[in-house]
């Protein structure tokens, strides 16, 4: 005679567990994870003063700083809602459509700061419209990577993710708090936890009708069952 009690209460415990474990799942944010492990990007928190944080900016007052600053990461979340679509579950385009409408007022305070700033250094109202156009254009550009899109998109992801849930009014402090971070993302690091190491090409059986009779493959058709298989990169 089977112990069906004992049954029924193993299987009531496992069924709790993986339920316990399906809800811890689904509270996660879904995120894509390229690495077993990966680089470390953290970086101190910056003015705006820094070389290599974004376009300079001779003379600004620490708000004009705080506004490029604020710029500068409107301009990554948006080269990241367009060249982080290959992986949909960063959520890159969503979040940034959604970070405009929540922070519109800041950022339309923010453009408007840096539009007087250049007017303000330029001779004429012709030129500061030129230099702020510029500045916008080496701003956008300075984020473009290939090498290391995978480390962009995942800090630029996180930091979208933090700036969709952070109060009105703060998104200027996020920009600077994490600026850091994610400039460093822009230099290609791979996998950390196994350092060179490679993926190798998978294997897979040839699937051409032509060369299966019912269940059994036919070599002198069509040579070996298993062919490497070459994959694009992402």
């Amino acid at each position: 005679m089977r112990n069906t009690g004992y049954v029924g209460m193993v299987g009531r415990r496992v069924a709790s567990v993986l339920l316990a474990g399906a809800m811890t799942v689904a509270a996660m944010p879904a995120s894509a994870q390229f690495f077993f492990k990966s680089k470390d990007l953290s970086g101190e928190p910056v003015t705006g003063t820094e070389a290599g944080i974004g376009q300079p900016l001779p003379g600004a007052t620490p708000a004009e700083l705080r506004a490029g600053v604020a710029w500068n990461m409107r301009a990554a979340l948006n080269v990241a809602a367009l060249q982080c679509q290959f992986e949909p579950t960063l959520l890159t385009v969503n979040n940034y459509n959604a970070i405009l409408t929540d922070h519109k007022a800041e950022l339309a305070a923010s453009f408007d700061t840096l539009t007087k700033y250049f007017a303000r250094l330029a001779k004429t109202k012709k030129e500061g419209q030129a230099a702020l156009d510029q500045f916008g254009t080496r701003t956008y550009s300075g984020f473009a990577t290939v090498a290391a899109q995978y480390g962009f998109c995942t800090t630029a992801a996180r930091i979208g993710r933090e700036a969709l849930y952070a109060p009105r009014g703060s998104f200027g402090d996020l920009a600077l708090g994490r600026m850091r971070e994610l400039r460093n993302s822009l230099t290609p690091w791979g996998e950390q936890q196994f350092p060179g190491s490679q993926v190798m090409p998978a294997a897979l059986p040839r699937f051409d009708k032509a060369c299966w009779k019912k269940d059994e493959f036919d070599t002198r058709r069509c040579g070996e069952p298993i062919v490497p298989v070459v994959y694009a990169a992402r």
